[in-house]
């Protein structure tokens, strides 16, 4: 059988095929230190399982359920963000709740990307940005992120390219892989571009909780639900990562296009999953405290290791990874990846996957207990 041509234009999920090798290592007797992924190995709260366990006596827990989630799963968010980012949203009609923000990524192109229409992605950036566009037939048109503008687009640049035929622009703040942040006032420029050149843009907003004291979303910004959708994740936030609890935020007729979609492409996400997504949201502050505690606590040991590579880094860079320069003379990311991986038992992300900028980075993950931290630095 020959398969579709789209699956022409797009490989593999690199992180599919590396753990791949990764496990066969591990099952070779190899003590793989993974620290190339960004999945926590935290669980969510007591509170939250529980919720979940008592949720599957419930009447009807068991059934397909609403494809717009439960009513009370909508009203949390839009609790959340109004008390997290100071953003009303509508819940009956401005929130939609996915099964993962990933699968957003997938809706929202499907919804408003024609073929041939370009799509604005962040080099670096998170690849899947880019092999979405090119299943649903669009254009990658990437801008470029450097260190000296802060890994944030250099907009007057952008406008001075050709623009006619821009329908999508990914955004990703605090931005993932570089951990960098951008102010209310960056958001506002680009809320203005995307006013200015008839641009959706979409900001992926799932580090925002993680080292950061000053969240913000692109929907504070005025007259953003005009032309600009975000993206949210309980996966970092609350541990999460395997319950795939998503959700995007916007206009009525934004949210309208991207359920039509949606509930063409599931049935709705389990009752208990959306009961315990609900007490998450509502965590108090000491969750959040705790949460900022232990990774800063991992996060000095990592610079440790960081150090031991000679690498450089911001450390005042918020998220879950530890963006890291390569020492001068290295050439390939994906090579001094690899050596380690074979000499030292450690596997960290190249920069590379991510995009060509991201040559001369790797990407250290947070996800990995402080014991680990230490034994991957006695390793050197």
């Amino acid at each position: 059988m020959i398969t579709a041509d789209r699956l022409k234009t797009v490989q593999e999920y690199y992180f599919s095929k590396k753990l791949r090798e990764v496990r066969g290592l591990m099952a070779d007797g190899k003590p793989i230190i993974n620290m190339g992924i960004g999945s926590p190995d935290l669980a969510p709260s007591k509170d939250v399982i529980q919720v979940v366990q008592e949720a599957l006596s419930h009447d009807n827990a068991h059934q397909y359920q609403s494809y717009q989630g439960l009513p009370e799963l909508r009203e949390a968010i839009a609790s959340f963000y109004k008390e997290k980012f100071g953003v009303d949203a509508n819940p009956f009609n401005e929130i939609l709740p996915l099964m993962g923000s990933k699968e957003g990524i997938m809706h929202i192109s499907m919804a408003f990307l024609n073929s041939g229409d370009e799509v604005l992605i962040p080099n670096p950036g998170y690849p899947t940005y880019t092999s979405v566009t090119k299943l649903v037939g669009g254009e990658p048109k990437y801008y470029d992120l450097e260190a000296e503008n802060g890994w944030f687009p250099d907009l007057a640049e952008l406008k001075k390219q050709d623009l006619s035929k821009v329908k999508l622009m990914w955004t990703c703040y605090p931005h993932m892989p570089t951990g960098a942040i951008a102010t209310k006032e960056q958001l506002k420029e680009l809320v203005d571009f995307a006013l200015e050149n008839n641009i959706l843009l979409v900001n992926d907003n799932p580090y925002s909780f993680v080292l950061n004291a000053e969240p913000i979303s692109m929907l504070s910004i005025d007259g953003a639900k005009e032309t600009a959708l975000e993206l949210n994740s309980l996966s970092k936030t609350f541990n999460m990562a395997g319950w795939r609890v998503g959700m995007v935020l916007g206009s009525e007729a934004h949210i309208n296009a991207i359920l039509k979609v949606k509930s063409n492409m599931d049935s709705g996400m389990f009752y208990g999953i959306q009961k315990g997504a609900i007490a998450a949201l509502q965590s108090g502050k000491e969750w959040f405290n705790a949460l900022d505690e232990l990774y800063t606590s991992r996060r000095k040991l990592m610079f440790q290791l960081v150090d031991k590579l000679n690498c450089t880094y911001d450390e005042n860079a918020v998220g879950m990874f530890v963006w890291a320069k390569l020492p001068a003379g290295i050439a390939s990311a994906e090579q001094f990846v690899n050596e380690i991986l074979y000499d030292k038992n450690i596997f960290i992300a190249p920069g590379t996957i991510f995009g060509s900028n991201g040559e001369g980075y790797i990407r250290f993950s947070l996800c990995v207990t402080e014991e680990k931290i230490k034994e991957a630095i006695s390793r050197f």
